[in-house]
């Protein structure tokens, strides 16, 4: 198991820098921040932007992987987005994680951009992964797809795709086969449940979906990302409640795991302590 730290970007980097040096020094394997123009749990916060972010704590970090969480199309262009991850996993030296998701809302409305089905804003979500995919591996890239279009996309110097890992992020069938068929990864915060025990059973089931799927493409099991405090549960709210939904995750088959830096106020609210006790103590407890 793998472990992973997500930190808001809604404080000025000179508050939000001791937290990823922190969070390497406490042995997350990855640290990641939301790509948002403005996040729907928090509406009227500060907020800064996930590339730049990004980019700081590369270079104030050296080991720890870095991560989007996650990229959509919401209002951004495959093409453009492929500059930027070329550039942080050059930055990074190619730890850069890379999620990519259908997205949400307010994002998708500040644009002023038609309005979307949810079957076209999947269609749309795929032939942005496409394209992005492309993009970071080719030079001389064209592309006239229904909703992007490209002309001699250049890449001098050779492909990065090598080196940035497509998380696909999804909860539904399609998304989970899509992620099974084209990911590098999947990353899922499973869907609305009322009870732990019912959140672990719908994750479980995309679970053995994605792998199903995978492997009947003639792939090797995929790494599977789940973010813990999508839960009815708050990951952080003590130890014994870490380990369990660590373990749950464990017997599911998930290769990573995925918390958040303890808010004061929800969301993610957590007492610091619980994951100073954490990392004193190794955050693995088998």
């Amino acid at each position: 198991m793998r472990f992973g730290i997500c930190i808001l970007p809604e404080k000025p980097w000179r508050e939000t820098a001791p937290l990823w040096t922190r969070a390497e020094e406490m042995g997350f394997d990855h640290a990641w921040t939301y790509d948002h123009l403005v996040w729907g749990g928090l509406p009227d916060s500060q907020w800064f932007s996930c590339v730049p972010t990004l980019a700081a704590a590369a270079g104030v970090t050296t080991r720890i992987r870095l991560g989007a969480f996650v990229i959509s199309p919401n209002f951004r262009h495959p093409v453009s987005t492929s500059r930027e991850l070329q550039t942080l996993t050059d930055i990074s030296d190619g730890r850069l994680l890379v999620g990519l998701g259908v997205g949400g809302s307010p994002d998708d409305a500040i644009l002023r951009q038609p309005e979307l089905t949810v079957r076209q804003r999947v269609d749309r979500f795929q032939e942005f992964v496409d394209l992005l995919d492309r993009t970071l591996d080719a030079d001389h890239v064209d592309a006239d797809g229904t909703y992007y279009q490209a002309r001699d996309m250049r890449l001098v110097g050779g492909s990065v795709r090598a080196r940035t890992p497509l998380l696909l992020a999804g909860n539904g069938p399609r998304s989970v086969r899509f992620a099974a068929r084209n990911g590098d990864g999947w990353v899922t915060t499973g869907r609305g449940a009322d009870t732990v025990e019912a959140w672990f059973a719908d994750v479980a089931g995309n679970h053995e979906l994605l792998q199903e799927t995978a492997a009947a493409a003639g792939r090797d099991p995929l790494d599977t990302y789940l973010s813990l405090d999508a839960s009815p549960q708050t990951a952080l709210e003590s130890v014994g409640v870490f380990d369990d939904l660590v373990g749950r995750a464990a017997e599911i088959g998930f290769t990573d795991v995925v918390v958040h830096w303890p808010r004061p106020t929800d969301p993610y609210r957590a007492d610091p302590d619980v994951l100073e006790s954490l990392a004193s103590r190794g955050l693995d407890a088998s």
